[in-house]
């Protein structure tokens, strides 16, 4: 991920604006819609605490490393009393682990450092460490409750500043998360600053399922989470009480969802972004909902906030902006909301000229509002739009109680560890060198027929043909354990093959996965990820089962669950660039193919790594995908100055499903032909997808190595691509407005296809040839031509704030180049509020 560190801008709350009394919270609001039961486990037994542990680290050189840590096992108490800050930040770091400040990245220590029901009292920060899971349980979930003498700074510091910043590379920290604790700093005065989570990171990262409890009283400056710098990431199910800021937060991008906020001055603080997408927010008696007005009219900060499907309740101001016509950049400070409600609010809408949407003391709803710059098909002209507006027309398979369908990450609280199948118990090493597709197979087809779950212990897990997951199974991973793809069987580039299997084309059911790593390890041109051909059921139209329900078959220990579309949280694929991957700086440098010529002789063969990362076929039906990050590596992530190296995986996200698919949060990089193909497909929702184009390209284009496979429906480029032509001079880019070659992989490609609905999407291309200088400001966005292409026939194609990097033009239509990206500066990107396509 290409780093921009850019200047953190902190607006403070209008002085006019009076916070209301503090109100006690009611029970913390969780996902209407969502098909998760509640939980019925009275006792805090998780079966992850109870579970044998024996996963491994096999790409380090200790033995007797250890992947899970229980904090207890370190000498943590949590019994309220007991200072245990020694202790876990004894747990987190013990083992050589790739620590910051003196690492900048690693792949090679995983750990999962659980706490159990408990309150664990710290004076000090806790420190943590890159490819982390800190992990609460979530029958009972730990209190990390900070003293009334504390020392820190961040009660949980993701990325700590030293002499130089952070120790590191915000857009560089990957494959960790956080989930499932109350952070308490009601103890903290409240004139002192406590910050409950300090979370500047990148891709396949989360946050999901903390409460922040924090000091409400007057002049408080607590804040819940902060985050400055990164390109992120997903954030879900979040409770924020009391504070200055509930979330004070700056990053290129974030999808959000499912947070609630109570007696906050300010709930959400917008330092600055590319885009941000925020789904089913709760506002509930906070003096500013959000506050996007960052670097005010003169040099507006934010880029663009998708806001859908939330409320509004007992506020003095929703939203504070500082866009207007005058303002600058011009197309910075783009906003949608779309299902919005309103309750007692004072002011709806706050822009720098004043109110923009009164509030009222009853109720009201709006459909849609917007304000930035908007596109259509017939005209290549912007129209400004600051006001009301038509919202999409949602299609009906996409929806649940009116809002856009989301699902719950299931952990399986209601599940005994009788229940739970190892799959290294079942006879797979993971160790890296064996092969294990037989015991893998294996221990699927029994997990399925137990009706039980497997549980991937965290190790890497060779495999040399296909892994075939039946409908039925559930999947879940130790700290991203890895598959990782290899030998003669995925050497046919133009005979692609899965490398699992969800599913055969007619068959019908519910598969979950979540928490694993698909990867490739060495030559392997012919690998497809992920194939998904599995039919799942319809989105339920109820928030829990009704009475008398019962799902067919035997869906968990507990509340009977509603059957609905399968789920995929967290599950991401990572070609390159990693431990055991033969395809680090040593095997496949960047400086090799400089100077390739054209068309090209000395292509390295050992670097073709994939033909696809995921492909969602013609036969799928009903997936939910939250939090997944399919990666082509650009840079080699053991080595210490992260050098860029050259890995050739053919095709992102290619999705043929004929009906309902939701991506939430989701993000494509470096692929040749594209990040996120769509061909004749319907009913996708997307918010917020992020893509790069390799940063080698256009040297090999886009055409090479891969041939087009015409059953695969590959987009084609033009002739010249391959004749050496003058684009390949590197000056060219030093140059504004001499850019005149199609020769990169599209951000995002729609073919014959209708119902698409994308809420927040950035697409980037920093490189040319390896050259950053074609993305930086006053380059006139020369990377490379064309980013986004809708072809074809389509209805109810619709984009929210959309943000670019890199390309000349934003939106290609039918061939026609149609959003310019210099008539839509916003800063660093270029953004545009809406783009619409044949709403019927």
């Amino acid at each position: 991920m290409f780093r921009c560190l850019l200047l953190l801008l902190i607006p403070f709350v209008s002085a006019s604006i009076v916070r209301r009394q503090p109100q006690s919270p009611s029970q913390p609001r969780f996902n209407a819609n969502s098909t998760s039961s509640n939980h019925s486990n009275a006792s805090c037994s998780f079966w992850l605490e109870d579970i044998a542990h024996q996963g491994i680290a096999p790409f380090q050189n200790n033995s007797s490393y250890q992947v899970f840590r229980n904090v207890k096992d370190y000498g943590a108490k949590g019994d309220g009393v007991t200072d245990d800050t020694t202790a876990i930040n004894r747990a987190i770091s013990e083992g050589n682990r790739c620590a910051p400040g003196s690492c900048a990245s690693s792949t090679t220590t995983p750990a999962l450092v659980y706490f159990p029901a408990g309150t664990y009292l710290i004076s000090g920060d806790i420190i943590d460490y890159y490819y982390t899971t800190l992990y609460g349980n979530p029958n009972c979930l730990p209190t990390i409750k900070v003293s009334s003498n504390y020392t820190g700074a961040f009660v949980i510091d993701a990325d700590p500043y030293g002499a130089n910043g952070l120790s590191y590379g915000s857009t560089n920290v990957f494959w960790r998360q956080i989930r499932n604790f109350i952070i308490d700093t009601t103890s903290v005065p409240a004139s002192t600053q406590a910050v409950g989570i300090h979370w500047p990171t990148g891709q396949a990262t989360s946050i999901t399922n903390v409460v922040f409890n924090l000091n409400s009283n007057a002049g408080t400056q607590h804040w819940g989470l902060f985050i400055e710098e990164g390109s992120g990431g997903l954030l879900t199910d979040l409770v924020f009480i009391g504070g200055l800021y509930g979330a004070n937060v700056g990053n290129q991008q974030f999808t959000s969802r499912n947070f609630t906020f109570y007696n906050c001055v300010t709930a959400i603080n917008q330092l600055w972004d590319w885009g941000w997408t925020y789904q089913q927010i709760s506002f509930n008696n906070v003096s500013v909902g959000l506050n996007m007005s960052a670097g005010g009219t003169s040099n507006q900060a934010v880029g663009s906030v998708v806001l859908f499907d939330s409320e509004f309740n007992d506020v003095d101001v929703g939203i504070i902006h500082a866009h207007s016509a005058n303002a600058y950049p011009p197309a910075a400070g783009a906003l949608i909301l779309e299902n919005v409600d309103f309750s007692n609010v004072r002011t709806a809408i706050q822009g720098p000229n004043g109110t923009e949407l009164p509030g009222s003391q009853g109720t009201f709803n709006v459909p849609a509002w917007a304000q930035g710059h908007a596109y259509y098909p017939s005209s290549t002209n912007f129209t400004e739009l600051h006001g009301y507006i038509t919202p999409n027309l949602r299609s009906p398979a996409l929806t649940s109680l009116g809002k856009y369908y989301t699902r719950i990450k299931p952990q399986y609280q209601d599940w005994p560890v009788s229940q739970f199948l190892s799959a290294r118990s079942a006879g797979a090493r993971g160790d890296g060198v064996t092969d294990d597709t037989a015991a893998l197979q294996q221990a699927i087809n029994n997990a399925k027929s137990g009706n039980k779950i497997l549980f991937i212990d965290a190790g890497d897990y060779i495999v040399t043909s296909t892994l075939y997951v039946p409908a039925g199974s559930r999947i879940v991973g130790e700290v991203l354990p890895v598959i990782l793809a290899t030998g003669s069987f995925w050497s046919d580039i133009n005979n692609p093959l899965p490398v699992v299997q969800v599913g055969k084309v007619g068959e019908v059911g519910q598969v979950e996965w979540s928490d694993v790593i698909l990867s490739t390890k060495g030559r392997a041109p012919g690998a497809v990820l992920v194939q998904w051909n599995l039919a799942s059921y319809n989105a339920p139209q109820y928030s829990s089962p009704p009475p008398g329900y019962t799902a067919p078959g035997s869906y968990g220990h507990g509340q009977p669950e509603v059957l609905g579309p399968s789920g995929m949280w967290e599950v991401h694929t990572r070609i390159g660039g990693f431990a055991g991957s033969d395809l680090l700086i040593n095997d496949c440098p960047a400086s090799g193919t400089r100077n390739i010529s054209i068309p090209p002789n000395d292509i390295q063969e050992e670097c073709i790594a994939a033909a696809t990362s995921f492909h969602i076929t013609k036969s799928a039906r009903n997936l939910y995908m939250e939090g997944n990050w399919l990666w082509v590596a650009d840079h080699d992530a053991e080595d210490p100055q992260l050098r860029q190296i050259t890995v050739y995986a053919g095709r992102g996200l290619l999705v043929e499903s004929n009906y309902a698919v939701w991506l939430v949060g989701t993000s494509v990089e470096h692929h040749s032909l594209y990040e996120y193909q769509f061909v004749d497909t319907q009913d996708i929702f997307m918010g917020h997808i992020q893509t790069e184009t390799a940063y080698y390209q256009p040297n090999p284009p886009a055409s090479i190595p891969f041939p087009a496979i015409q059953s695969l429906n590959d987009p084609t480029f033009p002739a010249y691509c391959l004749n050496g032509s003058s684009f390949l001079d590197p000056n060219t880019i030093l140059q504004p407005n001499q850019l005149s070659n199609d020769c990169d992989g599209w951000g995002l490609r729609i073919v014959d296809s209708f119902n698409i609905y994308v809420y927040g999407a950035g697409h980037y291309s920093f490189f040319y040839n390896y050259n950053v200088t074609c993305s930086q400001q006053g380059y006139g966005a020369e990377c490379q031509s064309r980013m986004i292409s809708l072809e074809g026939s389509y209805n109810n194609v619709g984009i929210y704030g959309l943000a670019t990097v890199g390309s000349q033009h934003m939106i290609t239509f039918d061939g026609k180049d149609l959003v310019p990206a210099e008539d839509n500066v916003a800063g660093f990107t270029n953004v545009i509020a809406l783009f619409r396509a044949q709403q019927i």
